[in-house]
């Protein structure tokens, strides 16, 4: 089907007839993985409630889109099969990863889904001269057949606009700077932080250790055989809790069930491994201290004031040098395998300069409390409707389930 000039028109909803609200705005979905899916819904939440619009939703393929199914169960939506969905026209897409993202049908929106844009695209070490770009800064991404593929493509700091004229200057047009939501959800989840620890069991004269992993090979995970116990076997049980924050992609690549075997040892001990549709963020705000990697999780600790980060692991070579993880590895105490780890969780308390942290954290949003806004603002203009007559509010983040173990019950809690 056609318009008169000779563009694709919108195809069939035979839907429609059985639909009690039929011609909606329908607008698009696209969950990759279940960390896409999370970081989507502070996203299309600010949609719902406006009787004017459909959502619906699709599961793309992915090599790590293992639970993107029960993740779409939990919402209660209906997924609508990616074939199926790629050969129907949309009013807005939404969407945080690339793969397929040329097939969609109708003006996309492309959004981060991490704390700043951290790792370079891979593909060896890059000549000092040229460097690297990000991920989602490249032409590589953004880009198919020479055509920039997203209508808009959402950023979070203003910084980014300069890596991307440098990496793929036709696609500047295209950018929004909205800012990001995690970090606005984590500064309005503040004021809760007693109500998380209460519901995560967490006493009120005990120290709350979360460590935190990303995924792939750099990643601290790889070395959890030798952190972990150490955790559990120098810091005493009656001051201290240890939560472990496992990223969706590991959970994912090799699946709940050997996740869970491999850490049963040390869970056996006490520590708590925390599901991954547990809300994150309500995890850092009622932390004490942070082990961590130069994943997302680590950088967002610096939101939260007062919580000291360790950092375990930082692979150099692969993380942007003007990246909230990078100025971090510059900032936060290094894990030491030789020194006592209750003395260096002291040492990194001492050390904290509330100064330096909020550098770091300024580094995630040049936006900061106005993602809500700014994002909708822009979702409305690309579907042609006026917004509705009331200011968006910043929820904070789901009260977690309690540390125990393991066995913790599920919650809706989104995930960068």
């Amino acid at each position: 089907m056609s318009d008169t000039h000779g563009r694709p028109g919108p195809l069939p909803a035979p839907e429609d007839r059985w639909l009690t609200l039929p011609g909606r705005k329908r607008v698009l979905v696209v969950v990759h993985t279940v960390t896409y899916g999370q970081r989507l819904r502070d996203v299309f939440s600010l949609l719902e409630g406006d009787l004017r619009i459909q959502l619906v939703f699709t599961a793309a393929p992915h090599a790590l889109g293992e639970g993107t199914g029960g993740f779409l169960h939990e919402l209660g939506a209906a997924a609508l099969p990616w074939q199926e969905a790629v050969r129907t026209r949309f009013d807005l897409a939404l969407a945080a990863g690339s793969r397929g993202i040329e097939k969609v049908r109708g003006p996309l929106v492309r959004l981060s889904h991490g704390a700043g844009h951290i790792k370079l695209l891979r593909g060896g070490r890059p000549a000092p001269a040229d460097g690297r770009p990000t991920g989602m800064l490249s032409r590589q991404y953004l880009t198919r057949g020479g055509r920039v593929v997203p209508a808009a493509i959402a950023l979070a700091h203003e910084r980014d606009l300069a890596e991307l004229a440098r990496w793929c200057p036709e696609a500047v047009p295209a950018a929004a700077v909205v800012g990001d939501p995690c970090y606005d959800r984590i500064v309005s989840s503040l004021p809760l932080r007693d109500a998380y620890r209460r519901a995560l069991g967490v006493g009120p004269r005990q120290h709350l250790v979360v460590t935190t992993t990303t995924w792939g090979p750099s990643s601290s995970f790889g070395r959890f055989d030798a952190l972990l116990p150490r955790l559990i076997g120098e810091l005493p049980s009656d001051r201290y809790r240890v939560a472990v924050l496992v990223h969706p992609n590991v959970w994912a690549g090799h699946g709940g069930r050997q996740i869970r075997t491999w850490l049963a040892g040390v869970r056996a001990r006490g520590l708590a491994l925390v599901p991954p549709e547990t809300d994150w963020r309500a995890l850092l705000v009622a932390a004490d201290s942070v082990i961590g990697d130069h994943g997302s999780l680590t950088s967002y600790a610096t939101v939260a004031p007062r919580v000291p980060v360790l950092v375990a692991r930082f692979p150099e070579d692969e993380v942007h040098p003007s990246s909230p993880a990078a100025a971090l590895a510059r900032t936060a105490p290094a894990l030491s395998p030789l020194h006592p780890l209750e003395g260096q969780l002291e040492y990194a308390a001492a050390e904290y300069r509330k100064r330096e942290y909020e550098q770091v954290a300024a580094l995630i949003s040049s936006e900061p409390g106005r993602f809500n806004r700014r994002m909708r603002t822009l979702m409305y203009r690309l579907l042609g409707l006026g917004q509705p007559a009331y200011a968006p509010v910043t929820e904070p983040a789901a009260v977690p389930p309690p540390l125990d173990g393991g066995t913790a019950r599920r919650t809706a809690g989104p995930r960068a």
